[in-house]
Formats: C-alpha cells, sequence, structure tokens
C-alpha cells in the first residue's frame, strides 16, 4: 500500500483513526493474540515476524504509507501467527476491529479498503513467489531494486532473516556484488 491510497483512505476516514506515538521495540501485536487493530504507519517502521527453534524470522517490513495487520486474525477472530513491532519510533494510525466492521458496511469505505488489501495482498503473492522460485542471490537483487531502503535502515540480522538466510551468507552475496 503505497502513499497516495494511504492518504486518500486516511482523509476519507480520519475520524476512524486514532493517531499513537509509539517507541522503538514496542510490541503490537503479539503471536498468539487476536489482532483487534489495524495499523498505517505515518512516521518510522515496522516488523512482522515469528519465532521457529528459537530463531526470529522475518516476514514483513512496513515503514511510511504502508498498512498492516494480521489481517486472518483481524478479519477472522483467529490467533495471530506472527508479532508486530516498531523497528523506530513510530507514528501510527490504528483502526479498532469494531469500527472497521461497521464502517465496511459503506460502499465507499468499503472501495477505499479493498484498493489497500488488495494491493497488500498482491504484494504478500509475489514475495511468497520469490521464495518459492528466486535463489537468495536473487532475492537479495529483488530487494535492492525493489527497497534498496531497507538495506541503509535495519541490521543486517533482521534484512538475511527477511532474505531467508544467515546473516553469513548475506555477507557472502554481498561481498560477491
Amino acid at each position: 500500500m503505497q502513499i497516495s491510497d494511504i492518504e486518500s483512505f486516511i482523509n476519507t476516514s480520519d475520524h476512524l483513526f486514532q493517531e499513537i506515538q509509539y517507541p522503538a521495540k514496542t510490541i503490537l501485536l503479539n503471536e498468539g493474540q487476536i489482532s483487534t487493530k489495524m495499523f498505517l504507519v505515518k512516521n518510522g517502521a515496522l516488523r512482522e515476524y515469528f519465532y521457529r527453534d528459537g530463531r526470529e524470522l522475518t516476514l514483513e517490513f512496513i515503514t511510511e504509507n504502508q498498512a498492516v495487520a494480521s489481517f486472518d486474525s483481524f478479519l477472522n477472530g483467529t490467533a495471530s501467527e506472527f508479532l508486530i513491532e516498531t523497528l523506530e519510533p513510530s507514528v501510527i494510525y490504528e483502526i479498532p476491529v469494531s469500527i472497521f466492521r461497521e464502517w465496511m458496511q459503506k460502499p465507499e469505505f468499503q472501495q477505499q479498503f479493498n484498493i489497500l488489501f488488495y494491493k497488500r495482498f498482491s504484494e504478500i503473492t509475489a514475495r511468497l513467489m520469490s521464495f518459492i522460485k528466486d535463489s537468495p542471490q536473487e532475492r537479495y537483487a529483488n530487494l535492492l531494486k525493489k527497497r534498496p531502503e531497507l538495506l541503509l535502515r535495519f541490521p543486517q540480522h533482521y534484512i538475511a532473516s527477511y532474505l531467508g538466510i544467515t546473516s553469513v551468507s548475506l555477507s557472502r552475496i554481498r561481498n560477491r556484488r
């Protein structure tokens, strides 16, 4: 979800959202918790991740003008399979699920949300396909091409986790370039 869509969404629905400032390293949603809010990032950065065999595995970085929720949990009331955490001091717009459900009955809100949701779904699908068909080197090259700012903004161990490799492997890939 990019800036024009988020701005349009907020501007048409601003009375629904609460703007909250969070310090870095704040857990917004825990694994196993039912998601009751959707988050839209005004400033700062978030990370979706989970634990496997004692290691943190990063699903996604969410930066300015992007939205995130544990959508299955948010929409269906199931337990979230991952955590959402602020990586930097962040200003976040939040919408509670109760207000979201009420407003989804209004065609103009539903249309705005569907644009955001379908864009996010497309991004997730592209990332999944990359993990299936691309090598770690290709995933790194795609990250350099599509979101190079992440490489400067976040620690190497988060980037490596996001790419599905170890920090040592990431160092090797970077040294080959």
